[in-house]
This record gives C-alpha cells, sequence and structure tokens, in this order.
C-alpha cells in the first residue's frame, strides 16, 4: 500500500508536522507514566483504524520495555486482568474521548471520576491532551493512508526541537 500523499515531503506538511510533535513533547515530559501514553495511543489508535500509528506506538512501547501480554491485550483490555485500575480509568477516557459520536454525553460521569481518583492535575491535563493530540494524528494518516509497518523507535525524534 501506497500513501495518496507524502506529508513528509511537502513544506507545509513538515512545517506543521513539526509544530505537531513539538506539541507531543509536552505529553512526553509530563509525569503521566509512559506506559500508560502509549497504551492510551493504541487503544485510540485501534479505535480510528489507524496502522501506521498502532504501528509507532506498539514499537514505541515495546522499546520502552512494555511486555508482550499487555500489548496485545489493549483491545480487549476490559477483560484483561493486566492493567491497573489507573490504566482503566485512563484506556476509558481514551475510548469515550474518541467515540464522541457514538455517545452525545462524551466522557462519562463515572469515567471522569476514575480518572479524577487515579491522576493529579497534571497528569489528566496531558491525558486529555493526549487524547486529542492522537485523534488528530490518526485522522491525517488514515485520510492520506500513510501505510504501516516501517516505523521504527525513536524515528521522529530529529523532528522535534
Amino acid at each position: 500500500m501506497d500513501a495518496r500523499f507524502n506529508l513528509f515531503d511537502n513544506e507545509l506538511a513538515v512545517k506543521f508536522a513539526k509544530r505537531f510533535a513539538n506539541a507531543s513533547l509536552v505529553i512526553q515530559q509530563s509525569t503521566l507514566p509512559k506506559a500508560t501514553q502509549e497504551l492510551v495511543a493504541m487503544r485510540t489508535s485501534q479505535i480510528n483504524g489507524c496502522g501506521f500509528c498502532i504501528d509507532m506506538h506498539t514499537k514505541e512501547a515495546m522499546a520502552a520495555g512494555e511486555t508482550t501480554v499487555r500489548l496485545t491485550l489493549v483491545a480487549a483490555w476490559r477483560e484483561a486482568t493486566v492493567y491497573t485500575e489507573a490504566e482503566r480509568a485512563a484506556l476509558a477516557l481514551a475510548e469515550e474521548g474518541t467515540r464522541l459520536a457514538d455517545a452525545h454525553d462524551g466522557v462519562s460521569d463515572e469515567t471522569w471520576a476514575q480518572v479524577r481518583k487515579h491522576y493529579d492535575d497534571d497528569q489528566i491535563g496531558a491525558l486529555v491532551a493526549l487524547v486529542a493530540l492522537v485523534n488528530a494524528a490518526n485522522r491525517l494518516n488514515v485520510i492520506v493512508r500513510n501505510p504501516a509497518g516501517s516505523y521504527e523507535p525513536g524515528m521522529f525524534a530529529a523532528v522535534v526541537s
């Protein structure tokens, strides 16, 4: 499969990508656990059908030491015993925040209460920003049909400043 449009070969798209990547630094440098960040990014990308982002976040998580079992089960996190209560709250927020069209209320009060129970304000800010950012990245990649499989961990490190 070939991309419809090469976002990395267009001057305007590259300028946007650099700013987009720099925005992600705020989240990466937050106290929101790296494992939670990758699990949330993976689940959001699964829901949106973004193969490029699933590939990227799976490989980044593996490079950071995440286990195969936890990565394999993220799509079925409710039935899996390998996630903490905090991770479950973050995954629920990711799902509800991604599937906005499926529920007119968006994120439920129950999910929000669980997130508040497990994360401080800075971590919540990072988590909300992460869900929004990953949803945007998914849309960019799905629209142009960026193919999955060629991502290497740390590949975009040079893009951020």
